[in-house]
């Protein structure tokens, strides 16, 4: 059964989602059937790289904050994100556009690692304070994963999976994304937002119950032994 989850490396609930989703999986007794894949979606397409300004400076900016608010704001959501493992350094956070970090993570899943790729992402923006729109650094977290360096660049420095990104973001809304995360379980469930990790579970259980019923696992055969085919052969 797919999963698909829609998220941009900037949304510091993507990050916490991802780890909330993850903890559920990883008690579904279908887990070994279950393949997730990571869509893209830009919160903000518009969005100028500036290494030299806090995110706390740009929130206040684009939605007209107090910057001390911004900065309550962005502890808050540090410790949501430690209470599940995670630690973010928001005052490191680098403003960067996402476009390019999305076309990494889109040629990092024709090579089977996109769950990898946006890992390294979301550790690189909110714990790191790197620049995820510099090639470089979008380079050396792909290399870390086993990317070629080459290929990398060779996609960084032209327009490739630029089309990929933006049929994501079309999707979404046809889906019905308004934010991020969404999940999508099967094309039939939705669940928006950094849910816990129960009511991930209790998605993954509706969905897959219902997908399994279409799609049953094949009888494993546990010993063969001399039979007869319809075709009167018997040996």
């Amino acid at each position: 059964m797919k999963v698909e989850i829609w998220s941009d490396v900037m949304c510091p609930f993507c990050y916490i989602g991802k780890r909330k989703f993850e903890n559920a999986l990883a008690t579904f007794p279908g887990r070994e059937r279950v393949d997730v894949e990571w869509k893209s979606f830009q919160l903000n397409p518009d969005m100028k790289t500036e290494p030299g300004k806090s995110i706390n400076d740009y929130l206040a900016e684009v939605k007209g904050w107090a910057p001390d608010y911004a900065r309550q704001v962005n502890d808050h959501v540090t410790n949501l994100a430690a209470e599940v493992g995670l630690e973010y350094n928001m005052d490191q956070a680098v403003v960067a556009n996402s476009f390019d970090a999305h076309r990494f993570v889109q040629f990092a899943k024709t090579k089977g690692k996109g769950d990898e790729a946006e890992e390294q992402l979301f550790r690189a923006y909110f714990t790191d304070g790197k620049n995820t729109a510099d090639h470089d650094v979008l380079v050396a977290l792909g290399t870390a994963i086993g990317l070629d360096e080459v290929e990398l660049k060779s996609v960084l420095s032209g327009n490739e999976f630029g089309a990929a990104v933006r049929q994501d973001v079309y999707e979404a809304q046809q889906v019905g994304a308004r934010g991020v995360p969404f999940f999508v379980l099967d094309r039939k469930y939705a669940v928006s937002g950094a849910q816990s990790s129960e009511t991930f579970f209790a998605a993954l259980e509706k969905s897959f119950g219902e997908w399994e019923k279409e799609n049953p696992q094949p009888l494993q055969s546990l010993a063969e032994g001399a039979a007869c085919t319809p075709d009167g052969i018997c040996n």
